[in-house]
């Protein structure tokens, strides 16, 4: 059966063809995405363990938190493997809890704001005015694929058989961020209509202001939560072997996937978003096919001229040099970011 892409919920009534594959399915303004049996399991496994985890924590400890910066340097005494980054800003103000995308942690540890602190530490909040953005930077681009994955995910049909493959780590000298997927079509060429559509489901998205969940699961749980998805259980033995059996999970909303992190705070720090282009790989078997799906994007608050944004644009069209992950898995040590 032929593949057939749906836009998402935002773009209505537009006539267009997928190569020569007809019958988009349009939504109405006021439907909803379906979640599918796979996903709620998934969801309910993700939930069940997080509740797990914080009813395992036990007899409460205090740590002492040592904020550096602004407005002054100022000891913080909270709960350990309990208070979060996220918590420590609320201690400070509302604008630091707004503006902080990530956090740092003893002057050189990268750490998501709504993961629970385990001992006592330095703590700085980094947004991307800081002096040196490259840190958090990189958790942005991390980010943008993560959310990529999950508009891809909400703008196909069940008939197209998307599969989720991975996403190479965050190379933003590279020009674009990636996910690489699999269709049930070897002919996919997606048109400026339907790159704008999965643009337009990224930055819904980010307008719903929704808290990236970071959760550490066993191997066992890992491959149970993806027992329908192909590639993320041939990826899973080889991350958990890498990391003492632990596999590093995110929730945006309903998505769930595999990644190292970290991530910025919430899917309210992506500005403007642009999917570029869809790059054929490889074919998979006789029906199916590899492509690498590249977009950019800027952070929330963050703006460029029209003439320099399109720049950034074009070279995003170009093939990103990642290792594909149709190459040795094995020789690319993780090949989730």
């Amino acid at each position: 059966m032929t593949a057939t892409k749906t836009l998402t919920k935002s773009v209505l009534h537009i006539a267009s063809r997928l190569n020569g594959l007809t019958n988009l399915r349009h939504y109405s303004a006021a439907s909803t995405t379906v979640i599918s049996p796979a996903v709620a399991k998934r969801n309910d496994l993700f939930s069940q363990e997080q509740r797990r985890q914080k009813e395992a924590v036990g007899r409460i400890e205090k740590i002492e938190v040592r904020y550096l910066g602004l407005p002054e340097d100022v000891t913080l005494a909270m709960n350990a493997s309990i208070s979060t980054p996220y918590n420590c800003a609320q201690h400070l103000s509302e604008g630091h809890c707004k503006r902080s995308a990530l956090a740092l942690i003893d002057g050189n540890v990268p750490w998501d704001m709504h993961r629970p602190l385990p001992e006592s530490c330095t703590l700085q909040l980094l947004n991307f005015t800081v002096a040196d953005p490259h840190i958090v930077n990189k958790a942005f681009w991390r980010t943008c694929s993560f959310m990529l994955g999950a508009a891809l995910e909400n703008c196909f049909t069940e008939e197209a058989q998307l599969q989720l493959h991975s996403f190479p780590g965050p190379n933003i000298k590279s020009g674009s961020f990636i996910y690489d997927i699999v269709l049930r079509s070897q002919t996919w060429a997606p048109n400026k209509v339907e790159l704008r559509a999965i643009s337009a489901e990224m930055i819904k998205l980010a307008a719903k202001d929704l808290q990236i969940e970071r959760l550490d699961v066993s191997d066992e749980l890992a491959l149970e939560m993806f027992a329908d998805s192909h590639y993320k259980h041939e990826q899973l033995p080889s991350i958990a072997q890498q990391n003492h059996g632990r596999v590093t999970l995110y929730r945006l909303g309903t998505h769930i996937d595999i990644s190292r992190g970290p991530m910025v705070a919430s899917s309210r720090f992506l500005g403007k978003c642009t999917v570029t282009v869809a790059h054929k790989i490889a074919n998979e078997g006789e029906n199916d096919a590899l492509y690498r799906v590249q977009g950019v994007a800027l952070p929330a608050g963050f703006t460029l001229s029209h003439v320099a944004y399109n720049t950034l644009e074009e070279r995003a069209k170009k093939l990103n040099p990642a290792r594909l992950p149709n190459e040795p898995f094995e020789d690319s040590q993780q090949q989730i970011a």
